[in-house]
């Protein structure tokens, strides 16, 4: 059974393998007094966090406002893979914005991993930071023809020295046939943060956690207002928290929530060689090795199984099918240690979303829309809005500007499917409950409830107290679904979600589930 959290303020009930394996993260007061800076951010990941770093190092005036603690939303939850291989390819990526978009794309994103590896040099951050190769192989059913096409547009995106092999040749595991893209990279994810979070104290810069941003407003008065009242004005504000929630509609029509899992596995030490390796699935897998020191085992690091959020009724069997993945690709696995899901933005042409947010005066910025490569996208997505911020020019901007429209087949194609996918959704409002009455759910479980016009969103705890809550989304009105994985709320529109009580847990919805009526 996954391994399960109290008490902290998290974005889901499962443990990641980050927070057992590092030191506690740094505790601050929530923002109580109004205060000005040159930049406010609201998130405090791996996106919030960079930003704040590189514009402190720039002599900026920083301010960080986080809902949670550190590292409580999905920055906690990732693999940690650093890596310029894109989950996309560099075919589609080529189709979608052109050889010279896809140079840029392969560009940035090396540029990311050399960027955090020059943070952990320079601040002195011991975060098991260390570059390695990765392996892009096939599944059973995959055909060699789409690595050699991958391979031809690596090369013209700019990465000459990816190569095609056999088989990769490494230890404990048989790849086949295989890209080998050399100088990725890998950390803790939590061990880094700790030491940026340092780092952006050092420079001056404030950080207040369990400060819940309600209002944002741009333009010459720029302010942000948090739900006790107190009032941040700046220069300049940057959205990092995962999903945009001053954004209503435009970006979460460009963008889709989608869940992926995680499990880790222990494995004798030196039985896998140490690397990245990722295959060409749908949904696809992807695999790490976590040295444990002075133990006799590896932590051994699979994810896959993705699929839109809040449309899976039993998430543990994602869970149970990436085991039973994981133990026949890799039999030496031992045992299971921890096993969690988390939650990625997919957008509809392939690249995220880093830059001024659309339709929004031009001080304020957002980073989203990560695609499975929130490590370097939110690293890359920080260097480009240091620029926009320092008034300098970009290479990057506009393959990454929020309000850029991608006008081929393949995107239009995909902006279709998934705005069709929501629309369906929204016929939930007219069908019956999960359940007719609270005694029909279990103990420790919830589920939806009709009652007259509208549907109760209600859990049943295992003392078996029932509580209940508006099962309608105050984002965009869908009607959330239970999951019994992270006992949470999840909208299966634009993926929000609230725990078991209704409280917020992610965007893009910026209040919790209203009481039932």
């Amino acid at each position: 059974m996954p391994t399960r959290v109290s008490g902290a303020h998290t974005s889901g009930a499962t443990q990641s393998v980050w927070f057992p394996t590092a030191d506690a993260l740094p505790t601050f007061s929530p923002l109580k007094k109004p205060i000005s800076a040159d930049v406010v951010i609201v998130g405090a990941g791996i996106a919030g966090l960079t930003t704040a770093y590189l514009l402190c190092k720039e002599g900026k005036q920083v301010v960080v406002l986080e809902d949670g603690e550190i590292a409580s939303g999905e920055s906690g939850r990732t693999t940690a893979h650093l890596s310029n291989a894109l989950d996309d390819g560099y075919t589609t990526l080529e189709n979608l914005f052109g050889k010279e978009g896809a140079q840029l794309a392969a560009e940035s994103h090396g540029a990311a991993i050399d960027e955090i590896e020059r943070i952990v040099l320079t601040e002195k951050i011991d975060c098991d930071f260390s570059r390695l190769e990765g392996y892009l192989f096939l599944p059973a059913n995959g055909k060699p023809q789409e690595l050699a096409d991958e391979l031809q547009a690596a090369h013209r995106a700019g990465l000459k020295k990816v190569e095609q092999l056999a088989d990769a040749g490494v230890k404990g595991f048989k790849t086949g046939e295989c890209l080998r893209f050399p100088n990725q990279g890998q950390f803790h994810i939590l061990k880094y943060l700790h030491g940026l979070t340092d780092a952006i104290t050092a420079l001056g810069g404030q950080i207040f956690t369990n400060s819940h941003v309600e209002t944002v407003e741009g333009g010459a008065q720029a302010r942000v207002v948090t739900a006790s009242g107190v009032e941040v004005t700046a220069q300049a504000i940057v959205i990092a928290t995962n999903t945009p929630f001053n954004d209503r509609v435009v970006m979460h029509t460009k963008q889709a929530p989608y869940r992926t899992y995680v499990l880790t596995a222990r494995v004798p030490k030196g039985s896998v060689t140490k690397a990245l390796y990722w295959d060409t699935a749908d949904p696809y897998h992807y695999i790490r090795l976590q040295e444990a020191p002075e133990t006799g085992y590896d932590l051994l690091i699979v994810g896959g199984e993705d699929h839109k959020t809040g449309q899976e009724e039993n998430p543990q069997e994602r869970l149970r099918c990436l085991e039973d993945w994981a133990r026949e690709h890799f039999p030496q696995i031992t045992g299971i240690d921890y096993q969690w899901s988390g939650q990625v933005m997919e957008p509809v042409d392939c690249l995220g979303f880093a830059g001024r947010n659309p339709l929004d005066n031009d001080n304020v910025y957002l980073i989203t829309g990560d695609s499975g490569h929130g490590m370097t996208h939110s690293t890359l997505g920080a260097m480009l809005i240091r620029d926009l911020v320092m008034g300098r020019s970009n290479p990057w901007e506009k393959l990454y500007e929020p309000g850029r429209v991608t006008l081929k087949p393949e995107s239009i194609k995909e902006f279709v499917r998934e705005n069709v996918n929501v629309a369906t959704e929204y016929t939930e409002l007219l069908t019956g409950g999960d359940v007719s009455k609270p005694e029909d759910i279990p103990a420790g479980s919830g589920a939806v409830l009709r009652r007259g016009i509208t549907k109760v969103a209600v859990y049943k705890a295992t003392n078996g107290k029932v509580h209940e809550c508006s099962a309608i989304c105050p984002h965009l009105g869908c009607v959330v679904h239970w999951n019994g994985l992270e006992n949470s709320w999840d909208c299966p529109c634009h993926g929000s979600r609230f725990d078991a009580y209704g409280k917020l847990l992610m965007g893009p919805a910026n209040t919790g589930l209203a009481p039932a009526e």
